[in-house]
């Protein structure tokens, strides 16, 4: 336990976590989570930013003139049902804080207590934003639009990994998430009886040869060097055995580091599609979902912090993942840094029998708070 943090404020901390965990709420729907942050903020003498944003919190620590630090922290859940045995596990069918988002908004608001505390000796201001809708790469922009990230001099956030040891940060710098692209694709034959394929134009044979040729992009057009994935997710075609069907629905995903080659294999994907469908004369339809860009830590924030969190933990360079994150909208307007802090345990993320550690609390609200102190020293300094 990390003793600068009194025990009292840590079993209040930890209470919040699993009140939040208890009652998860979905991306654009946490109304009863704003409501509850909103609150506890309010009591403390934490003033609330006014935004038009119908769930999220964006308050503020401070009165100075000098730098302001953005400090951020997710609210939202997924929709997947807990298969866990916790005493505090959902209420929700099919809601679940499965990528603990509990665990990170539960920090800020021990953090927030803790700044609030230093407020008379901050040199500058600290933005709390507890950002909706993570989970479906649309709530970093709508906090973007409340105009309250343009001013910042930095941002920082984290996400909980259970792959690391408990209680250790692990910074990296560079690219540490990748970019992400959804694709949508339905292909349009001519259905027929199974028994008389001429009768048709088969879409299943036109997707089946599609989805295997794009599987060579990664191999065949992107570089040793440069980390890609293309995954297909997502079959649907026909209803019945004897019967072909007149159109396919194939989806998946796209995740890079580079944006060149981001954009190299998106129009490769275009191009094989076009050119099979025209092959077996048919037609496909064609959707790109595009989502956040790569998280990508600014060298100036990632050295600063190499220097930082020696002091206050244990640190590691983690791998780099193909996972991705809207954090990195931030990292296009501000300099941003982005690190994952350890649980050390269970399931992966994203797993009904996902559990975070409550012991590591100390850890990520201390990341907050001294964070945040060495970003307003390095602002004034410079």
């Amino acid at each position: 336990m990390n003793q600068k943090i009194p025990a009292d404020l840590l079993t209040q901390i930890q209470y919040l976590r699993q009140d939040f965990h208890r009652n998860p709420e979905l991306s654009q729907k946490e109304f009863r989570t704003t409501a509850i942050i909103k609150e506890f903020l309010l009591q403390r003498g934490i003033r609330i930013l006014p935004t038009e944003m119908e769930t999220g919190v964006i308050a503020e620590i401070g009165e100075g003139e000098g730098p302001i630090i953005g400090l951020r922290a997710d609210i939202d859940a997924l929709p997947i049902t807990e298969i866990t045995d916790l005493p505090y596990k959902s209420i929700h069918e099919n809601v679940m804080h499965a990528c603990g988002h509990d665990f990170h908004m539960a920090s800020l608001l021990g953090a927030a207590i803790l700044l609030k505390q230093k407020e008379e000796i901050l040199s500058g201001r600290i933005r709390l934003i507890f950002q909706p809708a993570e989970e479906i790469f649309a709530g970093a922009q709508a906090v973007i639009k409340t105009g309250l990230i343009q001013d910042l001099h930095a941002i920082i956030g984290y996400h909980n990994d259970p792959s690391i040891a408990a209680g250790t940060y692990g910074i990296r710098k560079n690219q540490l998430m990748a970019s992400v692209d959804r694709f949508q694709v339905i292909i349009h034959g001519k259905g027929t009886h199974a028994a008389a394929p001429h009768l048709g134009s088969d879409p299943i044979v036109t997707a089946s040869q599609i989805i295997n040729m794009i599987q060579a992009i990664i191999s065949r057009y992107v570089g040793p060097s440069d980390p890609a994935v293309l995954s297909v997710t997502h079959i649907i075609a026909g209803d019945t055995w004897n019967v072909i069907p007149d159109r396919v629905f194939f989806e998946g995903t796209v995740r890079t580091y580079s944006q060149p080659v981001r954009e190299q294999i998106l129009e490769l994907v275009d191009k094989i599609i076009q050119n099979t469908c025209d092959d077996f004369q048919q037609s496909a339809e064609i959707k790109w979902l595009k989502g956040p860009p790569a998280i990508e830590n600014d060298s100036d924030l990632t050295e600063l912090f190499e220097r930082v969190l020696p002091n206050i933990g244990t640190t590691i360079v983690p791998e780099a993942s193909m996972a991705g994150e809207d954090f990195a909208y931030y990292q296009e307007i501000i300099p941003s840094l982005f690190i994952r802090i350890g649980t050390g345990k269970g399931y992966p993320l994203h797993h009904p029998g996902f559990l975070v550690n409550d012991e590591v609390l100390p850890q990520a609200i201390t990341y907050f708070v001294e964070g945040s102190l060495a970003l307003l020293k390095y602002y004034t300094e410079t």
